[in-house]
């Protein structure tokens, strides 16, 4: 019984765990920020060299 429990339990925080992941891998929009000299392209879905000039 204890281990059905358990089992219960983990599965409980593994799906809000996984939904958030999911959320995350949604390319409409920008997850985290780009390296030093660049910019994100909302085009491309990608960071690409900052222009200069």
């Amino acid at each position: 019984m204890p281990k059905t429990m358990m089992l219960i339990f983990c599965l409980t925080l593994a799906a809000p765990a996984q939904v958030l992941a999911m959320g995350c891998s949604d390319r409409s929009h920008q997850a985290q920020s780009c390296a030093s000299g660049a910019v994100w392209d909302s085009e491309k879905q990608t960071c690409v060299p900052k222009p200069t000039g």
